[in-house]
């Protein structure tokens, strides 16, 4: 076992010693995302935890092109790139399940699901969340948890007979259900349910019982983490903070279940305040993900503003007014999830918390449309004049010395600032 996959299986022992400890899990597949991290981390001394989700990444491709095999080595040849340590990296996979199948019977989308798994364990992912919570065709619209139960143990044995037949790494498992909509709440934010000490404990047992039925003790006995709603959401121009004192009653639950730490799901803009005391309660595992995107357009619309002023000539069209033709010739990814009148939905578009612009950064024209601008100023030294307008929030960074005025850092160090705060975050609880 890697001393990274290490360090995170400790993390629930840590927190029954009172000594809190907490990581980032950053959930994206974005190259310049993942290489900030990467930096991020090696700058730091401190392990990395990168997820990918169902969707993004399957055995059929997902969204990005990419079975677990090659995300993993698009992920180590970034790490190898910056110089970062590969045994301080963490690999998981996030909500496993029948998710991109669930249109399917349950008996199909399950094997398609279990196909999934087995490709993620053969890669070496040491960190696999088990959720099987979504109904296939024909399932009941709530699937009873009882099943949720007994189709994640069914996951976790293929899981478990690849490592075996393998040799890799033991996995670490996540269970439980209780998460927000990935990428953002659609509907209004005014009645979010934080997870209930009852519901929490019927989760662990209903799955301890279901791995037990198939052998499968001294798996559930690396089960670390378990998914929770803890009230905290974000939505396309609102952000709910965590609340300590809502959330006392969820918290307290950890003392009975002393195998596990929480994980949290749409930490995305919290406050660190908020972070070091969700990290401080027992949410040891933060999932940010669309934040980080957010953070790179900011960053890359700041840039475009400034060539237009620098090299006007340079670049073909800004890169909002590319986006924008972009995502309105293809607008599936946003369509559903921006509701409102065209005014409306193109803020939301470029600008919304929910960040759905970076399923289109992939994009070939997208592509060369970043390409031209980072190309456009490339060797230039950006004037604090111009950061300070366009690009304010870094303008201080780039003040002490601290962020390089040039175009590609000014990108990484944007992505890096979010890191910061979790960092900040994390570490301030681990001292408290």
């Amino acid at each position: 076992m890697s001393a990274a996959t290490q360090r995170l299986a400790n993390m629930p022992h840590n927190r029954s010693a009172s000594l809190p400890s907490g990581i980032t899990s950053v959930c994206s597949a974005h190259p310049v995302v993942i290489e900030a991290a990467l930096m991020h981390g090696k700058n730091r001394n401190a392990d990395v935890l990168i997820e990918a989700t169902c969707n993004q990444v399957n055995q059929e491709g997902g969204y990005t092109g990419m079975n677990p095999a090659a995300f993993r080595t698009f992920v180590e040849k970034i790490a190898v790139k910056v110089g970062f340590p590969l045994d301080q990296l963490v690999l998981g996979g996030d909500h496993l399940g029948p998710n991109p199948w669930k249109h399917l019977a349950a008996g199909g989308a399950m094997r398609k699901a279990s196909e999934m798994i087995d490709a993620y364990a053969a890669a070496g992912f040491t960190k696999l969340h088990l959720d099987t919570s979504m109904a296939c065709a024909g399932d009941p619209q709530a699937v009873p948890n009882e099943t949720i139960a007994s189709r994640a143990a069914e996951l976790a044995a293929v899981s478990e007979a690849r490592v075996r037949q393998s040799g890799m790494q033991a996995p670490s498992y996540v269970i439980g259900t209780e998460v927000p909509v990935p990428g953002g709440a659609v509907e209004a934010l005014d009645h979010l349910h934080i997870t209930t000490p009852a519901d929490a404990r019927e989760t662990v047992e209903l799955h301890r019982a279901a791995f037990s039925r198939l052998g499968l003790d001294e798996a559930f006995a690396r089960a670390i983490g378990i998914v929770v709603q803890p009230g905290v959401e974000f939505g396309n121009a609102e952000v709910i903070g965590y609340e300590r004192q809502a959330a006392a009653e969820l918290v307290a639950t950890l003392g009975d279940i002393p195998q596990f730490v929480f994980e949290a799901h749409s930490t995305d803009y919290q406050s660190q305040r908020a972070l070091c005391d969700l990290v401080g309660d027992g949410f040891a595992i933060l999932k940010v993900g669309p934040w980080l995107t957010f953070a790179l357009r900011e960053a890359l619309y700041g840039l475009s503003a400034i060539a237009g002023i620098l090299v006007p000539n340079a670049i073909h069209e800004p890169l909002p007014t590319a986006m924008e033709r972009i995502m309105l010739s293809s607008p599936d990814h946003w369509q559903k999830y921006y509701p409102g009148d065209a005014r409306q939905q193109h803020v939301q578009r470029h600008y919304s918390f929910s960040d759905r612009i970076r399923y289109y950064w992939t994009a070939p024209a997208a592509q060369n449309a970043v390409n031209e601008l980072m190309s456009a100023l490339q060797g230039l030294t950006i004037p604090r004049p111009l950061m300070s307008q366009h690009l304010g929030h870094l303008e201080p960074m780039v003040a002490s010395g601290s962020l390089a005025p040039q175009a590609d850092a000014i990108v990484l160090g944007s992505v890096a600032r979010v890191l910061d705060i979790y960092a900040d975050a994390i570490n301030s609880a681990a001292q408290s």
